[in-house]
């Protein structure tokens, strides 16, 4: 039951980053140029492949012009819609 709550988090997580990404029109390479990091780290964690700190999460939101609060508020939005 844990790991399936953990699953839905997570697959929410990388949607709302690859949805934040692609409103801001940025590629994974221009993301990533943006973060300092290779290509792959942004590849990676879209793909589930990486795990993500919150510090790194805030991080990549403001790469793509989100706040923290907006990118948490939108996160519990499509909690609360994946438990219905």
């Amino acid at each position: 039951m844990i790991d399936d709550q953990q699953d839905t988090q997570n697959a929410i997580q990388r949607e709302i980053l690859i949805g934040i990404r692609v409103n801001a029109q940025l590629t994974q390479t221009q993301l990533s140029q943006k973060l300092g990091h290779p290509q792959s780290y942004v590849s990676k964690y879209e793909a589930g492949q990486r795990k993500l700190t919150l510090i790194e999460v805030r991080e990549i939101a403001l790469c793509c012009g989100v706040s923290l609060h907006e990118f948490v508020a939108q996160f519990e939005q499509e909690l609360k819609m994946s438990e219905v």
